[in-house]
């Protein structure tokens, strides 16, 4: 939800701009200076605001498991969030971090992962818990 509100407050204030400099007749300067915000607001939320948003105040963020892999889990370190994938083709399972903007993104591949999927697990294991 804070997500929504931040860019409204964007686009607000790059309206704002706009609105008070062309009733000074500086459409072009209002139209400048609102790009210019609305430039900086989306590098900000991209790069900065993205994550933190949906980590301390519940924002909004959507990842695509890559085909052919399935999704074990996901965990935060820092305001990074690390994505743990499983492909079964090569089996390897798949650590992706997704840090701010995605400069640094780190990969962790671990070969012969084989995790405990329901298709894999002996006959009669998952009724023993």
């Amino acid at each position: 939800m804070i997500t929504y509100f931040y860019w409204i407050a964007v686009i607000a204030i790059a309206m704002a701009f706009m609105f008070f400099l062309g009733r000074a007749d500086k459409w072009r300067s209002g139209l400048i200076a609102a790009l210019v915000v609305f430039v900086i607001g989306w590098a900000a939320y991209f790069f900065h605001f993205q994550q933190v948003f949906v980590k301390h105040y519940g924002g909004v963020m959507s990842i695509t498991v890559p085909p052919g892999q399935f999704h074990i889990a996901a965990t935060w370190k820092d305001d990074h969030l690390w994505i743990e994938n499983y492909e079964p083709k090569t089996n390897t399972c798949h650590f992706k971090e997704y840090s701010r903007g995605n400069l640094l993104q780190g990969t962790v591949t671990i070969k012969n992962c084989n995790p405990l999927l329901p298709d894999t697990m002996p006959a009669g294991t998952a009724a023993q818990q």
